[in-house]
């Protein structure tokens, strides 16, 4: 059975999405494979010191605007410091690891993943290289020379690649969703468990992995509206608490922690409000749920959000009341008036993933067997 590692980061929450949703792919295509977060390999104090820091930009958006458009995306001599001083730790603890446990495929779902992979590669490794990046516009740390193939969402991102590789191998894929969204039931069905009227307006109210936004102000202002809101808070424990205080003396408020509910909830939903990362508008799109999205992620955000607009299906408000809960509210009224088109069909991901891995040399199941695989799978869903 042919071995893949996947590098991933543990920043927020989408790229382990990501990798666990490529996982699935190459098990159902035949391959084992193991996920590394880079983060964890840098070391405890140097992963948590770029954790911090990731945090703290993404906090302060002239700040992380200034660094995405005038260094990460040009890749100036900034840039190329923060890449060197982060694959200085990464590449020799990724050695060490392949020498022990070898691998046929590396497939980085994360940008400095994406440059050791590309320190990695060459005739005397032997493993082949892919880099998956779900954004809009790839910056210049997702993309080194040597890399085997590239796998991007759109023709814009595709030609951000070739900014920096002129003559990169690139396909364009659609974004990789997990088989589980593919699974649509009922709204009414799914609101029974939480609580919510069929007849009542309800929106998903979500912040990323660490709970971005303002989501409390936005929870309550909605509730008061009249509106049921499933509010998720992800890995940020102070905002999970505060939700639960306000849903005490508001009933139309149902807190969430960090949950693997998200199926269940946008199903129950008719608006899901979030960041425009791009894995969870993937994924509200194949539910077939009207996007709000916030305009509160600077830097690559910024391109997403363009990016998610122009395919329809979505509004942007600002992340500041009243003007976030009219946003949503109008958004309400659209969304319940005619749903959006759902996404990209079951299977259509795994087929193309099986065609960028022949596009390598690297024979993914026949046909017929993937078609078989994916029957079987989608019936353990029901």
């Amino acid at each position: 059975m042919p071995r893949a590692v996947i590098l991933s980061g543990s920043l927020g929450s989408g790229h382990d999405i990501i990798a666990e949703a490529v996982t699935g792919s190459l098990a159902r295509l035949g391959w084992d494979s193991r996920t590394l977060d880079c983060m964890g390999l840098l070391g405890r104090r140097a992963g948590q010191a770029g954790d911090w820091v990731f945090r703290r930009l993404t906090a302060m958006p002239g700040v992380y605007d200034g660094l995405n458009f005038a260094h990460l995306r040009p890749g100036s001599r900034l840039a190329r410091a923060m890449d060197e001083a982060a694959t200085s730790r990464l590449v020799p603890a990724l050695h060490t690891g392949l020498l022990r446990d070898p691998a046929d495929l590396v497939i980085a779902v994360f940008a400095t993943g994406a440059s050791a992979a590309a320190q990695l590669a060459g005739p005397d490794w032997g493993a082949r290289t892919i880099v998956l990046c779900v954004d809009a516009a790839p910056h210049s740390l997702w993309v080194r020379e040597g890399i085997d193939l590239f796998l991007v969402t759109s023709g814009a991102a595709a030609s951000s690649v070739r900014r920096y590789v002129p003559r990169a191998h690139i396909r364009v894929v659609p974004p990789p969703v997990r088989p589980a969204f593919y699974h649509r039931v009922p709204q009414a069905t799914a609101r029974r468990p939480l609580g919510i009227p069929s007849y009542a307006p309800c929106a998903l109210l979500m912040g990323g992995g660490w709970g971005l936004g303002p989501l409390e102000h936005a929870a309550r202002d909605l509730a008061e509206a009249g509106v049921h809101v499933l509010a998720v808070a992800g890995r940020n424990h102070q905002l999970a608490a505060r939700l639960k205080a306000l849903a005490r003396g508001s009933p139309r408020v149902h807190p969430f922690g960090f949950t693997g509910r998200i199926v269940e909830l946008m199903n129950a939903c008719d608006v899901v409000v979030t960041l425009p990362g791009a894995t969870t508008c993937a994924e509200a799109r194949v539910v077939g749920r009207r996007l709000v999205l916030l305009d509160a992620m600077p830097g690559h955000g910024r391109e997403n959000l363009q990016h998610e607009l122009e395919l329809g299906g979505a509004d942007v408000c600002n992340p500041r009341p009243p003007g976030l809960t009219a946003g949503v509210l109008a958004a309400l009224d659209r969304a319940r008036r005619r749903r959006p088109a759902n996404g990209h069909p079951a299977g259509e991901w795994d087929r193309a993933f099986a065609a960028a891995l022949a596009s390598i040399g690297l024979n993914p199941a026949p046909p017929g067997d993937l078609q078989t695989t994916r029957a079987s799978q989608e019936a353990g869903c029901r």
